[in-house]
């Protein structure tokens, strides 16, 4: 496929007064800490250090919006469920993160991460039902697909959509590592944004 050919970090938020004006369609990256929201996107749109990672859960404790091409932007959502980080910080980023994905209006789709190894939590569970019961849409994908062997991947991947309530063709694999799946999670965001079956601007 042809990269975007620029992509930038346009701001970071922990609040509405902080969210870019661009009116630009958006689309988002939700999911526990560690699930690999950061490398996801690093792998997208083909720049390594764009988002920062780190072995550390609870590293991305703001909500970072990356413009892509002038065209729509990602924004990387901090990660929920992990213990270690400070009972305080814990408690805003429910608010931080349910205020942007209730109130934001150029939001066209939320890519739901979890993991392919694991039973998605409860807190997945609760999340899904939150989207569901707003209306947001969603797509699930199960990150770190280059972690499980080949022969049963397909099994893993409809585990996961029969613990999420979805058909089995309802969760998509992807490895940041191999590129799995970039290409289909591609046609996803640019439909979204685009509202049509391939978007403007690059195509998968």
């Amino acid at each position: 496929m042809s990269w975007p050919r620029q992509v930038q970090l346009l701001a970071v938020a922990s609040g509405a007064p902080q969210y870019p004006k661009t009116g630009l369609p958006e689309v988002a990256f939700a999911g526990r800490s560690n699930v690999g929201k950061s490398s996801l996107i690093n792998a997208l749109v083909g720049r390594k250090g764009l988002a920062r990672t780190s072995q550390t859960p609870g590293k991305t404790r703001l909500i970072h919006f990356y413009q892509v091409d002038q065209l729509f932007i990602l924004v990387d959502l901090p990660g929920y469920g992990y213990a270690r980080v400070p009972e305080p910080m814990r408690r805003s980023w429910r608010p931080m993160v349910e205020g942007y994905l209730a109130a934001r209006h150029q939001l066209r789709l939320v890519v739901f991460l979890v993991d392919v190894r694991r039973t998605p939590s409860h807190m997945d569970l609760q999340l899904k039902g939150w989207l569901e019961a707003r209306g947001v849409p969603f797509l699930v994908v199960a990150t770190k697909l280059d972690k499980v062997s080949r022969g049963k991947r397909a099994s893993q991947l409809l585990g996961i959509a029969r613990s999420m309530g979805l058909d089995a063709s309802g969760v998509l694999g992807f490895s940041s590592v191999s590129g799995e799946g970039k290409r289909e999670l591609w046609r996803a965001v640019l439909e979204a944004v685009s509202g049509q079956e391939q978007g403007g601007g690059f195509s998968p």
